[in-house]
């Protein structure tokens, strides 16, 4: 399972909020509410809050492994 509650650490970290994901970048809070959820999304979001960040991707997602 992917999960991106590092998103969450690494925005408060940076200092940026939602809200500013939002204004100044033209994040869509469909987006972020898809994150928030760890629903799927396009890399090409992923992409663009590494370059907002200034961060690797592991830094805004992780793999969970399933132990079955």
């Amino acid at each position: 399972m992917i999960t991106y509650d590092r998103l969450w650490i690494t925005l408060k970290k940076k200092n940026i909020s939602q809200y500013r994901l939002i204004k100044d970048y033209g994040i869509d809070k469909a987006r972020l509410h898809r994150l928030r959820k760890n629903m799927v999304v396009k890399t090409i979001i992923l992409d663009r809050l590494c370059q907002i960040l200034d961060c690797p991707i592991e830094e805004i997602m992780e793999y969970i492994p399933d132990t079955k």
